[in-house]
């Protein structure tokens, strides 16, 4: 659901206001987790799971709307470089607190902990953000929100589900069917809707293009990784899941430091080169992983982590930068649910293929041998992602990106 209502969430933002949509999803989002902590069954669990989704969608897109329409230009780079490092912040915080609840108290309170901080989310957002939206919006694309949601569920499903059922299988075949189906009718409503959910001329812009390739490259060749990598740690390496989220703190704290700089570096020289320079260095953190034995230890480990690091900062803040200034800012909140989508479908096409690799190489019953032996391979495989996602970037992200008549809007409602 998460992914299925990403360019929904996206779109309200931008119609209802972005403030409003934000404040909507946390409480969706908090009243959910209650019900997930709470649940005492495996459907209501799934089912309050869904309704988590749906909140994080109308969350996410807003996030970086905000950001957008409250920082001109010249400043939105650092803003989302600060935005990525506090996410950093909580990707290091998460794994490790969830651990400690998990084995010191219940799983119950890895849901039971959002609650407060949702309530203060929502206090904040009243206290804090101005509200804002696309004063131009006339009435919503119902069959657009209708046909871009089944397609991106159907794919999205279908890259979860494909290495249990079988990609042959009928349930998963006739996912893409669904996907393929559905998101062509969009994009041909859209190219003739008089106000269509999503503007295809922002596809026009080759850095709105570039910086979204690259979000989706990046998370198909990194999203894995760090599922495969956490059971390496824990399945060969004997780690804990405690054991295991503390090793990647290297890498997270060097995003938290780094992300700021990164976005201020983007707004002063452009996205281009440090988004191509990220994807080199995540391409030689992969080929390092893929050289590790079943015996090695945690200083071993620590180069790839700190050139993970480096590089996570320098592509994902730089191609946030990048898609926002391309984008006119009353258009913010689609244009941010289409990267994000890029990230989860990313994402989730890299767990899926990385997954489909290492089930390829898996003997029956599973050895350290066979595992090692998939597990190679799939890094080899990411490593070459990267590399297509550098070339990407240095081939279509324009050398100095900048906005698309954000300024004066930004003016305006300064002065407003």
């Amino acid at each position: 659901t998460f992914a299925a209502l990403m360019l929904i969430g996206g779109k309200l933002a931008d119609a209802y206001g972005r403030r409003l949509i934000f404040v909507i999803g946390i409480a969706v989002f908090t009243l959910a987790s209650l019900a997930c902590g709470m649940a005492s069954s495996g459907e209501a669990l799934i089912a309050a799971r869904v309704a988590q989704g749906v909140g994080a969608a109308m969350m996410n897109p807003a996030t970086l709307s905000i950001i957008a329409v409250t920082f001109p230009p010249r400043q939105r780079g650092t803003a989302i470089g600060i935005w990525a490092g506090t996410s950093a912040l909580a990707l290091a915080l998460g794994p490790l607190i969830g651990g400690l609840l998990t084995e010191h108290a219940s799983w119950n309170w890895i849901f039971f902990v959002n609650v407060p901080i949702g309530v203060l989310g929502i206090a904040a957002s009243f206290l804090l953000i101005d509200e804002s939206r696309d004063e131009s919006h006339e009435r919503l694309d119902l069959p657009g929100l209708a046909t871009s949601g089944l397609g991106l569920f159907a794919l999205t499903y279908g890259l979860i589900e494909g290495n249990n059922f079988g990609w042959g299988s009928v349930r998963i075949v006739g996912a893409f069917v669904v996907a393929a189906v559905s998101l062509t009718v969009f994009v041909l409503l859209e190219r003739r809707q008089r106000a269509p959910m999503l503007d295809l001329t922002l596809f026009r812009n080759r850095t709105y293009v570039g910086a979204n390739l690259a979000m989706l490259l990046v998370a198909l060749a990194m999203f894995g990784v760090f599922f495969f990598v956490s059971l390496y740690m824990q399945n060969v390496l004997g780690y804990s899941a405690v054991e295991a989220g503390a090793a990647f703190l290297p890498m997270t704290v060097l995003i938290i430091l780094i992300a700021p700089l990164a976005g201020r570096a983007s707004d002063r020289w452009g996205s281009r080169w440090l988004i191509t320079g990220g994807m080199v260095l995540l391409a030689v953190q992969l080929a390092y992983f893929s050289q590790l034995s079943d015996d090695a230890t945690f200083w071993v480990l620590l180069p790839a982590l700190v050139l993970g690091g480096f590089g996570m900062s320098m592509t994902m803040t730089p191609s946030s930068a990048a898609a926002m200034r391309a984008v006119p800012v009353e258009k913010a909140g689609i244009g941010s649910a289409v990267l994000n989508a890029c990230r989860q479908v990313g994402g989730s096409t890299g767990i899926a293929l990385m997954g489909a690799i290492m089930a390829s190489r898996l003997t029956s019953p599973p050895t350290t041998a066979s595992f090692m032996d998939g597990f190679e391979l799939a890094l080899v495989v990411a490593s070459v992602i990267a590399l297509a996602g550098a070339i990407t970037a240095a081939a279509l992200i324009r050398p100095h990106d900048r906005s698309h008549g954000a300024e004066p809007v930004q003016q305006a409602a300064e002065a407003a």
